[in-house]
Parts: structure tokens; C-alpha cells; sequence
């Protein structure tokens, strides 16, 4: 028999020890809520004659480890009663608890451990060491909340303790629903309506315990602003959105009060068994404001805005609900240390700048639910990304140009005032509205000075603009009637496009400033609607999250509706417009997915493997022959140099993965055509887009009218997720706390498992240093899958808390049960990543220090061997991308190495959670030992050669590589079918995309469906073709002949380039003919031969 010893580790142990100095006490209670402490501390001060010394601490001050061994130490260690009170249960404090019971039983200590949340939790029951009579009655008293409450529980408490206490009956105490006026405290909601209903109504809903605490300064503010805005304001407040009972009479009140707005100030989602949130009874716009809970100066001094914590419970988890994000609203401030208790109170202090901010917001969406519709002027905003004139009206899988006239169409039904453009991409081409400058600069002094510095000391003179001509502005924008139809300005120059694009550091320049400015002051828009995935504005230099009056998106969008139109797979960059210009983003469909079958160059390839495959196991001479030819056929069609096969490779090996090859293009699909907002196509489906159409149109009427938009998940409905259809409706995304899901830890085995036999097939052994490609918005769709390949390679996997199924640590897989060594991976995390996720870098750092001090074998364990242990690496923080700008599309070697070094500076910070330090050499040094490299794609509607950014990472590695030295494979993980990953070398997926999607006619034809945008993609796959062969050689000359031979070459496509994109068809000529005097596409076809020394 052989015993398995299994070690884990919690992620409190990432946290900051601390030691909080207090001496003991008889009695000590500690919590998560402020409020709870606040109600004890007054309560004691009431009656501290007649009740024992007391202690109180907040338990997020003793999370680590170490700071429970010296609490417990220092402090309880002389207590003879302690109540500890759970927000989330045990896995929230388990440390904790297990050392706390531990101290309990050994001293005879009286011990209460309570839910918060007012339900009962046997697990609590039995860590306890009282009576279950007692605790039942000392969670009574905490539930009943307030001073005179919490001084019977301390009551209560000290006798069970057996200390003296007298008896102390609470006579009076708070309903636990009801209604409050910040003029009359608690009030009749029956009454209060009869009364005032002579201007609309505005409902805050909070909870009970802030009431009992007398917490309540923000929700005061905010209700005398709004008042001074022609609002009527009223609380609502409940334990919990969540309670039944409450939920119940939430929903009575919201149906019978009618309100024109609701702002909340609950945390998480208020979703019950039902699905619903009480909150949605109202059918009215529900915006959440975040209380944080750390103080303001850390919030003004730092770039994330809130905590991992406030996050989650303030923004991602409300967002479930279809809240509309309006800020943060206070920040907790202490106040003075009481000497008798040794502790300091934090209460929520209003922020009024924040919540002037606030009040705007919301009266702009009520705006709309009340201005005629024929009056309305909604903005539409088209995107210029990559800044390249032929690709105006980019959009991920959506015709923006064709959604931008079919939202008129609809609008002009409505309705609204329409006067639509019969020649809509060329009209906005040439078209220009003028604002002068001097009028601009008057404007801009309502900034805040230090965005006016800033823009000067970037700029310069706003008269140096390039859209400035003759002291005016000229954007490209065009008057539909009471719409206005804009091309969003460059934040940057366009031959530095890239470089800023993601960049939140990059002062915006003032042509774009000027234009927003515009937007709000000249034109008075009402509503942005921001066509498609996905514009620059919330990518301006700022925080994270919780934006200040200095954070460039809210200065320049300020109280401005923004709806948004996003691919409803892509929840990672919805998620950075919601949260920073507060966006509603509506969900569309992805492009229908097309099967790609083998094309007829390839036929007599397919044919040649089904005859081997019937012949096999008989004539051998026929197995023979045929294998010969197979390998002949597949070296003329340049399919085994693509799989990197050579003379010397095995006939089996060779026949199994050519087959395997084919096989992969006949199973490929791609996208046929682009989406149209709110429009169906004729392009058969699997499932019904025609109610998603419907749902899209009334979504987006729904935002301009001001009315609520219901929340619906993102993610792909090719990969099996049917809850994101219908779309449009306003994207959510997923609890970041909660990953990796199982699930999620599932499949990362299973993908980590193809990782290691493809380099195992391909080098013959197991590879030793790996890199690994993490994206933000991929990990937010899977719940995680690819951070847990990451972790599995390490022989690591992670704990999850029961019932919340939050995780909470790792736990180390033994080398007997791994049965293969543990790989030294490094994480290289997109900037999205960095924001969303800290906890994971957390984890994955933790997961290494552990792996450095077991006892293991260094060549089963290299962790151990090793003197540096970061392996978490990206951007610097507030920093997104790669800082790549148009070196990928210089071809020398000189902008290759460039390139390369763009990529190791802006991979060159190491976090580990909360902690950010700037490590070079670092990185350099793990790229130069990376054995190999990976990014993997769970996307079947997209691939490699459809955006500039798998270049720039995938190949902008290997042109880091190229710098640093070493030689890594480089792979690229089709996670596309979760029950069959395949791993694929660089040069065969770039090989499979051509074959199957680029060259495809069927995907040209569905492009040619879009005119205008149509040519630009198919201009655009050939731009990311070059970027590959430039950056790391991997795309082969027989590929960009395909691709030539199925644009240029085509006497249809060329026509069809030439009438609807003629900037995009002579871009294609230039690309193929730099290519080519770069020694980069070396065909040896007599036409082409012809045709580019024709053109030089």
C-alpha cells in the first residue's frame, strides 16, 4: 500500500500580515461588517458599567495566517468569550476558525460562531462550544441590529462566558423592511406616495444594517442632491435583496411606487430562486453605487480604483442583475480610537464631487424616458481601429456600416427625426462638421486642470491638430437629421496607432478632446451609440474602475448615455466599457458559422488518404506506393513543409499527420459573412437568429427611452453557451472569485495533457520551460480553462469553498499521482487579465513558492533549483498591449528586433496579486530558456488571421526570442471543441486558417455580402498574414500565393475591391508587393512573377 501525502495552501496566505496591537479582554467580537462593530462598540458604551471589558476587530485585518497566530497570541488568549460573525460562511475565516476552536477548547472559552446572513449554518452550530438554544438567541439579537440590540447579545454573551452581566431585554427594535426619508427617518410608503408624487421618484435601496448602525451619510447626500436636481427621493432598505420575505415586499412597494430610476447600494447580485432580482419589478433603470470599503486616499493614489473585494461585490456581481455602474460613493474613513475598546470605527464618508458625478448620470437616463422622440439626438460612433482609411467602421463580427443605417431605419420608425444617406460610406468619407478652436479652448477650461496640462504639455497648441484647418476642427461626422453619424477621432498619431491604441497612459490628442467636447456642448447629444466591438474612449488614461473627475473617459463622456453594441462573445473588453463609461452594452450574434470542406486543390490529397485507409492491412506493395504518393502529392502542395515534416519523418508518422491535417480543414468552420445589428441573414443558423434580431432592435429603443434593459451572459453560442441567446441584452460576466471553475480545472487537465504530447510527438521529450498566453476576455468566457492548463503543468490544482464554490487556495498534486515531472511555466497576462484577475496571479504565484520548498527531485521538480520565483508577467499597470505600433508591418530586421523589444518592455512587470514590481531581465530571461510557447483560442467564429492581435503575441514572442536568443516551439491550442483540443504547431494553424478560411471563395463571397466592410476584411486578413511572416517566419511562400490567386488574381474579387473599397484594393496591392521585394513571399508562379515585376 502506498500512502499519497497531499499538501494545500489557502490564498490568505497571500495576504499582508497584520498585527493590530490590542491588549485582552473578557469578551472579544469580531466581523466583517463595520456596522456590526459600530453597533457593539456603542452598545457596550451604553452599559460598560455593568458588562466586561470587550475588544473589537474587523476579520479582513485578519485574513493571513500570521495574523490570526498573533491575535490570538496577544489578544484572545485572555478572553473568556468570544462571537465571531461569518459574512459567506466558513471557508471565509477556515484558518481562522480551526485556530479560534482550537484556543476555545483548550482554555474553556465560551465561543459563538454566527452567519450573517441570518440562516442557519450547521457547520458554524458545531464549530461553536455553545448550546445551540444560545446561539440561536444571540443570532436573533444580531439580526435585530442597533446599539440596544448588540448590548443584549454582549449581555447575553458575558453570561454564557460566566462572567456577571445583567439582564438586558431588548423592548424595541427596528422593522426589518421599511421605508426612510433623510428629512423623517423611517416612514409609511403608502402614505409617502399619496403625498408626493408632483415630481418623479428616484428609489434608494440599502441595507437594514446601515440604518442600525446610523451609517447612512452617503445615502443622504446622494437623496439631498437629487432633490436639488427636481427629483423626489425615497429608501427602501432590507437585510438582504436575497431574503424572501424581504424580496417580497421589495417587489410590492417597487410595482406600487412606480419610480422613474433606482439606485442601489447593496452589494452583489439581488437574483433569488426565481431568477429575478426585486430590484427589476420596477422595469425601470437600476444603477449601483459602490460603497467601498477602503479609504479615499487609497483610491485617489491608486490606478485600480477599487479592490479585488469591492469589485466583485460593487461592480461584477451587480452586473448580473443588469445594473448600470454610476461610481463609487464613499469610501470607509476611521474614525477615533477609543481607548476603552482599543478600537477605531469605519463608516461610509460621502465623496460629494462623486456624488454630484452620480446624480448627473442617472437624471440624464431619466431624461430620455421624457423628452419627445422626434426632439432626441442620438450620436452614432463609428470606430477608425487600426487607423487605416479603408478600415473605417471596424467591428468585431459586425457590418458597423450596415448596423449604423439599419439603426437609423429603425429609428426613423420610431419616430425620431431621420434623414438618412443613400451613399453612407462614401458621404462620411468626405463629410466634415467645423467647431472653431477658440470655442474649444473656452470648453476646455471646464476641465480639470490637470487634464489641461497634460493635453498641452503632449500636444502642444491645440492649432497644430491635424483635423484643425484655418483655426476650425473638421471631424468626419454627417448630420442624419436630428442624429449625427461620426467617425471617432485618432486618440494618437495613425502611424502610432497600435501603440496607443489599448494604452491608458496616452493623453488623448486635441482634435479628440475637442471632438467629445463637441459632441456634448454643441451638438447636445442625448445618447452615444457606439457601433460595435470596440472604440478607444474607454481606453483613455484613468483608473480601472471607480473613475474620478480626472480620468479622461469620464471627463470627456461626463453624464452622457452610452449604449453599445458588442459581440456577445467578447466579455472581456464589454466589461472595460461598462465599467468605465458605464455603458449598456448590448449582446449581438456572432457571424454564422459556415463548415469549410476541403478545397479542390486538395481532392486528389483526400483521395489518396481514403484509398490508403481501405489498403491498410492488405497488399503491402499497394500500403507501400501509396504512401509514396501521398507524401509526394502532400510535398507539392506544400502541406508537409507546413507541418514541419522532412525527408527523415517516419511514413507513419508523416501519413498520420497529414491525415490528421485534412481532417482539421474539413472540420473547420468560419464565419459567413458579418452580423447585422438587429438584422436576420439569409445564412442558415443553428440556432434562431431571428429573435435575437428582435431582441437587438427593442434592446437599443429600450436604452434611448431610458428604460431598463434586462442583463443577459456573454460568451459563444457555438461553444454550447444557448443562455447568451437571445442577445441584446445588456452583457454580463463571470464571478472572477469563482475561477477556475471545476469544470474550467476539467478541461485545463484535458488541454494540458495535448500540450505536453504534442511536445512529447514533436521533440521527444517532455518540455521543461514553458510560456503561456493568458487573455482577459478568453479567461472571463471559459471561467478559467487556460489559467488551469497553466496550473495542472505545474502539478497544482485548486481548492474551491464548499457552496460558494469560490476558490480559496491550491492544493499540490503529488509527482506519484502527476506521473510525469512538473513544468516550469510562466505566465505572460494581457493587461485585461491584470485588472480582472489579481487573485489569480496570487494563486499562481503561491502555487511556485510552495513548489520551491518541497522536498522533490530537481529534475521532477525544477522549482526547487530555481532562485527567482516570479512567473507572472505583463504590462505595466494601467498599461494594455503591446506597444507595437507599425513595426509589424516594416519589414526588416531592424523593425523585428524592435518589435521584439516592445514586446519584452511591455511584458516586464511581475505581479503577484496586489503586488507589482518591475522586472526586466526577468522576463528576458524566462523568454531566452522558454522551451515553448502557447496561446490558445476557444473561439470557433474566429481565428488567427482575423485580428492584428494574435500577431503581435503570438509571433511577437518569437520576435522577442529573436532578441533574447533560445528557440521555442511555438503552439497554438484549438480549444474551439472542448471534447477534442488539439495543439498545433504556429506555421499548421496559420496553414489551416488559409487553407480552410482565407483562401476559402465561399468565405470571399460571404465578405463580398458587405461591400464596404467586406473588402476591408478581406484586406485586413492579408495585413495579419504579413505581420506573421515578419515577426516570426512562419507563414510559407505557397500560402501567400493561395491568398494572391484567391484575391488579386481573381478578375470577380478585384471588381468587386475596386467599386466598394478602392483604398482597400490598392492596400492589397502594396502589401503583396512590399512582401515580395522584402523576400518574404518568394513565389515561384510564373504570374505572379509577371505581375510583381509589372508593378516594380
Amino acid at each position: 500500500m502506498h500512502v499519497i501525502f497531499r499538501e494545500s495552501h489557502g490564498l490568505e496566505e497571500t495576504d499582508t500580515p497584520q498585527d493590530l496591537g490590542q491588549s485582552p479582554a473578557d469578551l472579544v467580537v469580531l466581523s466583517f461588517s463595520d456596522s456590526d462593530l459600530g453597533a457593539f462598540a456603542a452598545g457596550w458604551h451604553q452599559d460598560k458599567a455593568h458588562l466586561p471589558s470587550l475588544r473589537l476587530a474587523n476579520l479582513t485585518a485578519l485574513k493571513h495566517p500570521l495574523s490570526v497566530d498573533t491575535y490570538i497570541e496577544q489578544t484572545l488568549i485572555g478572553a473568556r468569550g468570544i462571537l465571531i460573525r461569518l459574512i459567506g460562511g466558513m471557508p471565509y475565516w477556515s484558518y481562522g476558525l480551526q485556530q479560534v476552536r482550537a484556543l476555545a477548547i483548550e482554555k474553556g472559552i465560551a465561543l459563538a460562531v454566527l452567519p450573517a446572513d441570518g440562516r442557519i449554518d450547521p457547520q458554524l452550530d458545531e464549530i461553536s462550544t455553545l448550546p445551540i438554544s444560545t446561539l440561536r438567541r444571540l443570532s436573533v439579537l444580531c439580526e435585530t441590529g442597533g446599539a440596544p440590540a448588540a448590548r443584549a447579545a454582549l449581555s447575553q454573551l458575558a453570561l454564557a462566558s460566566g462572567l456577571y452581566a445583567r439582564p438586558d431585554l431588548v423592548s424595541k427594535s427596528l422593522p426589518q423592511v421599511g421605508a426612510w426619508t433623510h428629512q423623517s427617518g423611517i416612514v409609511c410608503p403608502t402614505a409617502f406616495n399619496l403625498g408626493n408624487r408632483d415630481k418623479p421618484l428616484v428609489i434608494l435601496s440599502f441595507y437594514l444594517s446601515y440604518l442600525r448602525a446610523a451609517d447612512l451619510a452617503p445615502i443622504e447626500a446622494l437623496s439631498c442632491e437629487l432633490e436639488q436636481h427636481g427629483y423626489t427621493t425615497l429608501g427602501l432598505y432590507a437585510p438582504s435583496l436575497k431574503e424572501p420575505q424581504a424580496a417580497a415586499w421589495l417587489t410590492r412597494q417597487l410595482k406600487y411606487l412606480k419610480p422613474a430610476a433606482i439606485i442601489n447600494a447593496t452589494a452583489f447580485s439581488g437574483k433569488g430562486s426565481t431568477g429575478a432580482s426585486p430590484l427589476d419589478a420596477a422595469n425601470v433603470p437600476v444603477f449601483q453605487m459602490a460603497l467601498a470599503t477602503s479609504n479615499r486616499s487609497a483610491w485617489r493614489d491608486g490606478e485600480r480604483g477599487l479592490s479585488p473585494a469591492d469589485l466583485a461585490m460593487h461592480v461584477v456581481l451587480p452586473e448580473v442583475d443588469g445594473r448600470i455602474f454610476s461610481g463609487v460613493a464613499s469610501f470607509k474613513q476611521a474614525g477615533v480610537k477609543d481607548p476603552k475598546l482599543e478600537f477605531s470605527r469605519f463608516a461610509h464618508q460621502p465623496d460629494q464631487e462623486r456624488i454630484k458625478a452620480m446624480a448627473r448620470r442617472v437624471k440624464a437616463h431619466i431624461d430620455l424616458q421624457v423628452k419627445p422622440v422626434k426632439e432626441k439626438k442620438p450620436a452614432l460612433i463609428l470606430s477608425t481601429y487600426p487607423g487605416k482609411p479603408w478600415q473605417m467602421a471596424h467591428a468585431v463580427g459586425l457590418d458597423a456600416m450596415a448596423s449604423a443605417q439599419s439603426i437609423l431605419k429603425d429609428l426613423a420608425t420610431e419616430g425620431y427625426h431621420i434623414e438618412p444617406s443613400c451613399d453612407l460610406p462614401t458621404e462620411l468619407g468626405q463629410a466634415t462638421l467645423e467647431w472653431s478652436v477658440n470655442a474649444y479652448e473656452k470648453a476646455l477650461r471646464l476641465l480639470p486642470e490637470e487634464l489641461q496640462k497634460s493635453l498641452t504639455e503632449v500636444w502642444g497648441n491645440p492649432h497644430d491638430d491635424p483635423l484643425v484647418s484655418g483655426g476650425v476642427f473638421e471631424f468626419p461626422a454627417l448630420k442624419q437629421g436630428n442624429a449625427l453619424l461620426a467617425l471617432q477621432p485618432e486618440r494618437g498619431w495613425k502611424n502610432d496607432r497600435e501603440n496607443d491604441y489599448h494604452d491608458t497612459t496616452r493623453t488623448p490628442r486635441h482634435s479628440y478632446v475637442a471632438f467629445y467636447l463637441w459632441l456634448r456642448n454643441v451638438f447636445a447629444a442625448d445618447a452615444l451609440i457606439h457601433i460595435g466591438a470596440h472604440g478607444t474612449l474607454e481606453w483613455l488614461p484613468g483608473k480601472s474602475v471607480a473613475l474620478s473627475a480626472e480620468c479622461w473617459p469620464e471627463a470627456l463622456i461626463g453624464d452622457l448615455p452610452v449604449i453599445y453594441p458588442f459581440i456577445v462573445n467578447d466579455p472581456g473588453e464589454a466589461a472595460q466599457a461598462k465599467r468605465r463609461i458605464g455603458a449598456i452594452t448590448l449582446g449581438h450574434v456572432p457571424p454564422a458559422l459556415k463548415p469549410s470542406a476541403v478545397p479542390d486543390r486538395m481532392s486528389q490529397l483526400e483521395a489518396l488518404l481514403d484509398e490508403f485507409s481501405n489498403a491498410d492491412g492488405l497488399d503491402p506493395k499497394r500500403r507501400n506506393r501509396l504512401q509514396i504518393d501521398i507524401r509526394s502529392e502532400a510535398q507539392a502542395l506544400g502541406v508537409e513543409t507546413d507541418l514541419g515534416l522532412d525527408q527523415a519523418a517516419s511514413a507513419a508518422e508523416a501519413i498520420t499527420r497529414i491525415d490528421r491535417f485534412v481532417c482539421d480543414i474539413k472540420e473547420s468552420q468560419y464565419g459567413d459573412g458579418l452580423h447585422i445589428f438587429g438584422r436576420t441573414s439569409a445564412v442558415k443558423s443553428p440556432f434562431d437568429v431571428a429573435a435575437s434580431a428582435q431582441s437587438e432592435r427593442a434592446g437599443l429603443l429600450a436604452a434611448l427611452a431610458g428604460q431598463r434593459v434586462k442583463a443577459g451572459p456573454s460568451g459563444s453560442p457555438y461553444r454550447g453557451r444557448s443562455d447568451v441567446l437571445p442577445t441584446g441584452r445588456n452583457l454580463y460576466t463571470t464571478d472572477p472569485r469563482s475561477v477556475p471553475t471545476r469544470s474550467a480545472y476539467a478541461q485545463g487537465v484535458k488541454l494540458a495533457e495535448e500540450l505536453v504530447r504534442r511536445h512529447l510527438q514533436d521533440q521527444g521529450e517532455y518540455p521543461k520551460t514553458l510560456i503561456v498566453d493568458l487573455w482577459g476576455s478568453a479567461t472571463m468566457r471559459t471561467a478559467g480553462e487556460e489559467f488551469a492548463m497553466a496550473l495542472h503543468l505545474l502539478g497544482v490544482k485548486p481548492k474551491w469553498d464548499k457552496g460558494s464554490e469560490r476558490v480559496s487556495g491550491i492544493e499540490i498534486i503529488p509527482i506519484a499521482e502527476l506521473e510525469r515531472p512538473r513544468l516550469d511555466v510562466t505566465l505572460r497576462i494581457s493587461g485585461l487579465f491584470r485588472d480582472v484577475f489579481p487573485t489569480l496571479s496570487a494563486l499562481f504565484s503561491q502555487a511556485v513558492r510552495t513548489l520551491a520548498v518541497r522536498d522533490e527531485a530537481v529534475d521532477w521538480n525544477p522549482f526547487v533549483a530555481s532562485s527567482h520565483h516570479s512567473r507572472v508577467f505583463g504590462p505595466a499597470p494601467a498599461s494594455y498591449g503591446l506597444g507595437m505600433s507599425d513595426l509589424a508591418e516594416q519589414y526588416t530586421d531592424q523593425a523585428r528586433a524592435a518589435a521584439g523589444h516592445a514586446w519584452l518592455a511591455a511584458s516586464a512587470y511581475a505581479f503577484d496579486g496586489e503586488k507589482v514590481s518591475h522586472q526586466p531581465q526577468a522576463i528576458a530571461d524566462r523568454v531566452a530558456k522558454a522551451d515553448s510557447f502557447v496561446h490558445l483560442q476557444d473561439l470557433s467564429e474566429t481565428d488567427l488571421l482575423l485580428a492584428a492581435d494574435y500577431a503581435t503575441h503570438e509571433a511577437g514572442f518569437a520576435a522577442a526570442q529573436s532578441v533574447t536568443g533560445g528557440s521555442a516551439a511555438l503552439y497554438h491550442m484549438d480549444n474551439t471543441r472542448p471534447e477534442t483540443p488539439r495543439a498545433r504547431s504556429l506555421p499548421e494553424e496559420i496553414a489551416r486558417v488559409v487553407q480552410s478560411r482565407a483562401s476559402n471563395p465561399n468565405w470571399i463571397k460571404g465578405m463580398q455580402r458587405h461591400g464596404f466592410r467586406g473588402a476591408a476584411e478581406i484586406a485586413a486578413t492579408l495585413d495579419h498574414m504579413a505581420s506573421f511572416a515578419q515577426l516570426a517566419d512562419v507563414v510559407s511562400t505557397h500560402l501567400f500565393d493561395l491568398y494572391y490567386e484567391a484575391t488579386l488574381d481573381n478578375s470577380e474579387v478585384c471588381l468587386f475591391l475596386q467599386e466598394n473599397n478602392p483604398e482597400a484594393y490598392e492596400a492589397m496591392k502594396s502589401r503583396f508587393e512590399i512582401l515580395h521585394q522584402a523576400g518574404l513571399w518568394n513565389s515561384r508562379r510564373n504570374s505572379v512573377i509577371a505581375a510583381m515585376e509589372g508593378a516594380a
